[in-house]
């Protein structure tokens, strides 16, 4: 069974569900969803998602800059749907969350004592979600965990700031970490398509030929750098949680969330 989700105006959509976690089981398909900018959503993926996969929360990572540029999308107009809209970060790029040309590494990355630039621009921008904005990632994660049907998280590519939350979600779910660089990667599969989608729009063309197409390539090591050294400064990413709030309680309903 695919994990993919075939729709006519997102090229990214996928579940969550069906990887393995670490005590031997599944985590749950049709509850968490992951996508790219829902903008182009037909009346036909509107219908598939809402009605047959009983989409109830969608959780926009955009900026502020984002949705007043590309409009909130065509979900907001479905009475069933809640929309959560956390903005993570003042993005990188001009308006996405394409890498910038240079980072003061000092800043974002405190703790790291080596790191290769590439992997320093990409997990850079990553804590720099945490240090920006733990608010937005505590609440985004709260909402992907509610119960009253399905839910969706998103950005503009469903590469970074969504690739980020899934990993986090997933890490709470207790899938294995070769399950969640799995699903990280995944994007690659789809990465030519992203990029002609964005660049169909004025908003992302020029972030997106500042770099060629392979420096947007979702790569395993990005992910592990990030988990690692949440791993060893805060004993996991549940650790980095715990300090900004998070409760056993949000733990316990993420994994009756996610969990078969």
């Amino acid at each position: 069974m695919t994990r993919w989700i075939d729709l006519e105006g997102a090229v990214n959509a996928r579940d969550l569900g069906g990887l393995p976690t670490r005590d031997g089981g599944r985590t749950r398909r049709g509850q968490i969803f992951r996508a790219d900018n829902l903008q182009g959503l037909t009346p036909a993926d509107v219908e598939l998602l809402v009605g047959e996969l009983r989409l109830r929360h969608v959780v926009d990572l955009r900026s502020n800059a984002e949705v007043s540029l590309e409009g909130p999308g065509p979900l907001t107009r479905v009475p069933e749907v809640r929309h959560h809209h956390l903005t993570l970060f003042a993005e990188g790029g001009l308006h996405t969350d394409v890498e910038a040309d240079t980072i003061d590494g000092e800043r974002v990355l405190p703790w790291a004592e080596r790191v290769l630039d590439e992997e320093l621009r990409v997990t850079g921008f990553y804590f720099g979600y945490l240090r920006d904005r733990p608010d937005a990632v505590v609440a985004a994660l709260r909402a992907m965990a509610l119960r009253d049907g399905a839910s969706l998280v998103h950005c503009a590519a469903g590469k970074d700031r969504t690739g980020v939350l899934s990993a986090l979600a997933l890490e709470l779910a207790g899938a294995t970490r070769e399950a969640i660089v799995e699903d990280y990667v995944a994007t690659g599969e789809r990465l030519e398509l992203i990029l002609k989608r964005l660049r169909g729009s004025d908003t992302y063309r020029g972030d997106l030929d500042s770099r060629p197409a392979d420096d947007h390539l979702p790569r395993a090591r990005y992910i592990e750098q990030f988990l690692g050294v949440l791993d060893d400064r805060f004993g996991r990413p549940l650790g980095w949680l715990a300090q900004n709030g998070w409760t056993d309680e949000d733990t316990a309903a993420m994994r009756a969330r996610l969990r078969e």
